[in-house]
């Protein structure tokens, strides 16, 4: 039994130090990423600065090699009242301006690409940074259970299975959004697009057999079909990112987004007050802050049956105050073993933002989630 013992607490020490030794490699991978990610930061937003200018430095000088084009045209029509000198400068200005837009031009594609990349590789360090932290919570877990304090390591158990529950409600939401987006985009811009190459093809022959006007009336089906593909684009983009947030913010946004939502229900009937004086707030809180409102929101009008559906937001001086309500159908949130991915994903969403939420419902009764985020 004693060899067995000291085999065991062996064992338990070898295991001990090879966590740790995890746990440390995990913490110096998060760390050496999230220094790429500041950096990458940083260049991202010089770059958007340089892509800025010389988007503007490329207009002016489009300009004036337009200015120095036509000049360059009076020339070549009165080519008698002007000196050669005269002739050869305004040739030798048009030919400057064209190499240096053309030079200007590749610079700002150039600028384009890498930010693009910079975007996207922030992403997948962002995936990363949120991979190492759920690894070092799930060995810290293993760390303290062979510490032998078994009362916490029991509560962290349960966090961590409602965590991992949660984790993989996230991983099925993802997939099922990604079938969603390609839905929408084989049976909407897609079928439209393809639409359209068809139509373009047969164009020249519509012409030829059948004259200018009913080419041009075949053009003009053909705009048609573009415009409602670029529609339909611009809709899957508000979905996944209302572009607005970044330019008007997040009362603005909301205003728009749920009297959109209220153009589309028949059957309910939605509303938003306004409470104190608006003002613009860090972007990544007023993204937090648009995705609680619509998941809430998402959640009455799929769950609820709702007939009538408020949102009431107060932006105070250290804090924004939102109140969803619904008149629906209402649920036992103490007694609900299985309060779902919408829920769930709040509270998390809550608690990272350092805010709280107080979900209150009863069956019949409707619900109200009442939630408050410090600015």
């Amino acid at each position: 039994m004693g060899n067995n013992k000291e085999t065991l607490e062996t064992i338990i020490i070898q295991m001990k130090e090879t966590i740790q030794s995890s746990k440390e490699q995990i913490f110096e991978i998060s760390e050496q990423t999230r220094r790429e990610y500041e950096t990458l930061e940083g260049e991202l937003e010089d770059t958007r600065r340089k892509v800025s200018e010389i988007i503007q430095q490329t207009n002016e000088k489009r300009h004036q090699a337009q200015v120095a084009r036509n000049r360059l045209a009076v020339i070549n029509r009165d080519f008698n009242t002007f000196s050669n000198e005269e002739a050869k400068r305004v040739y030798d200005d048009a030919n400057e301006y064209r190499l240096q837009l053309a030079v200007m031009e590749k610079e700002e594609k150039q600028l384009r690409e890498r930010r693009d990349q910079i975007e996207r590789r922030l992403l997948q360090l962002d995936d990363t940074l949120n991979r190492a932290e759920l690894l070092v919570g799930q060995v810290s877990i293993v760390h303290n259970f062979l510490d032998g304090d078994l009362r916490e390591v029991g509560e962290m158990v349960e966090d961590a299975k409602e965590k991992q529950a949660f984790g993989l409600k996230i991983i099925q939401a993802q997939e099922e959004e990604r079938r969603r987006l390609a839905r929408e985009i084989h049976d909407g811009p897609a079928q439209l697009l393809a639409n359209v190459l068809l139509r373009s093809e047969i164009l020249g022959r519509v012409y030829t057999e059948h004259g200018i006007d009913a080419a041009l009336n075949e053009l003009q089906d053909v705009r048609k079909s573009i415009k409602g593909s670029l529609s339909e684009v611009r809709r899957i983009i508000y979905d996944l990112r209302p572009m607005a947030l970044d330019d008007l913010g997040l009362i603005p946004t909301l205003k728009k987004y749920l009297d959109g939502l209220a153009d589309e229900q028949e059957e309910t009937e939605i509303r938003f007050i306004l409470h104190g004086n608006e003002y613009r707030l860090e972007v990544n809180l007023e993204v937090a802050l648009f995705r609680l409102v619509q998941e809430s929101v998402q959640n009455a009008l799929k769950h609820a049956n709702a007939e009538q559906i408020s949102v009431k937001a107060e932006m105070r001086t250290t804090q924004v105050h939102l109140i969803i309500q619904d008149d629906g159908r209402g649920f036992d949130p103490a007694g609900s073993t299985n309060p779902g991915f919408g829920i769930i994903g709040m509270k998390e969403r809550v608690n990272e933002l350092k805010g709280d939420v107080k979900i209150e419902s009863a069956k019949g009764k409707g619900t109200k989630i009442t939630i408050t985020i410090p600015t």
